[in-house]
């Protein structure tokens, strides 16, 4: 079962019995544990039909002991268990026969980090109940979440406002909600979020200068290019994180290349090489402009600088500026 899934299956009351979340995505993780909270047990039930224990001290017996228990003047009873990656195989075992003959009345519902899907007790969780796991989400991901967030909130993004701020923020889902905050209570009774909006709240010049000297770079500019990796340079940005930027931004421009070679629809780009959309055509021109030769002597220098810059006695803005004329010059 997807998030989506059993967040349609509170709307519908059908709330699976046995449900296990896991994943490092926790913001989705743990929204959607106030959702099944709010929905199965109201405010004023909470002291009676409420458990929450945590993997580390959990005793088992306990808590089966606990669901199967008639809730009390309530018609569900919710037994939370987080940490749950922490509990042994013992204790996992020791689940099985509830799996089997889990009480209606009572949703058990276990959150942890991780799983290892190979013991039984998943295997038998997976028949019984619903396994729903979290992952982080990609960066052509976040857009939609962030569109959808503002919805709920009763705001919108202008196309542009939406690429300025997704760009700024990362794919962080727990940043994300607090910037957002952040600019609901900027714009006050405002609906729509444009780039001065955007600019004015979430600030972080680091990375549109790491975003601008990528673009420089695949555009050729060498002047340009010199400029913001200078000024990065006075902002005290390591040089391997600007190399690690550099390399990804490289990493999609050859993707890009070898779609574009063999007939991809440019329509399809986006989606296949995991970029937002909005930035695509400026993406797709900058791709245009090396060939695959230049591309494999491209990520020869990443690895020359990379190894360069972790060595001893290594000047690292006289190798980051010897990386971009060479690249210019590729």
């Amino acid at each position: 079962m997807t998030h989506v899934e059993l967040l349609r299956a509170v709307d519908d009351g059908k709330v699976p019995s046995l449900i296990f979340l896991y994943g490092t995505e926790t913001y989705l993780r743990d929204r959607c544990l106030e959702t099944l909270r709010d929905a199965l047990v109201p405010a004023e039930a909470r002291d009676f039909n409420l458990t929450v224990c945590y993997g580390k001290d959990a005793a088992v017996e306990n808590i089966l002991d606990t669901a199967s228990t008639f809730p009390v003047f309530s018609s569900r009873r919710l037994i939370i268990v987080k940490d749950a990656q922490l509990l042994s195989a013992a204790q996992l075992d020791a689940f099985l026969p509830y799996l089997s003959d889990a009480a209606p009345e009572t949703v058990l519902v276990f959150v942890a980090d991780k799983i290892d899907a190979r013991r039984k007790f998943f295997q038998e969780f997976k028949k019984q109940g619903a396994l729903v796991e979290y992952k982080p989400l990609y960066d052509n991901q976040i857009p939609t979440f962030v569109k959808n967030h503002a919805r709920e909130a009763k705001k919108s993004f202008t196309e542009e406002g939406l690429a300025l701020f997704c760009r700024r923020v990362g794919t962080n889902l727990q940043e994300i909600d607090a910037e957002l905050s952040k600019l609901y209570g900027y714009v006050g009774d405002g609906r729509l979020i444009d780039v001065a909006e955007v600019k004015a709240v979430v600030s972080d010049t680091r990375v549109d200068t790491v975003f601008d000297l990528s673009n420089a770079l695949g555009k050729r500019q060498r002047g340009e290019a010199l400029r913001f990796l200078r000024r990065l340079h006075e902002d005290a940005v390591v040089s391997l994180v600007i190399l690690t930027m550099l390399t990804r931004h490289y990493r999609n421009l050859w993707k890009i290349r070898e779609l574009l070679d063999q007939k991809v629809p440019r329509r399809d780009i986006p989606r296949q090489v995991g970029v937002n959309p909005y930035f695509a055509d400026g993406l797709i021109e900058q791709a245009h402009l090396f060939s695959p030769r230049q591309y494999r002597r491209i990520f020869e220098l990443f690895l020359q600088t990379d190894v360069a810059l972790k060595s001893s006695g290594a000047n690292p803005e006289a190798l980051m500026e010897e990386l971009v004329l060479n690249i210019i010059g590729a």
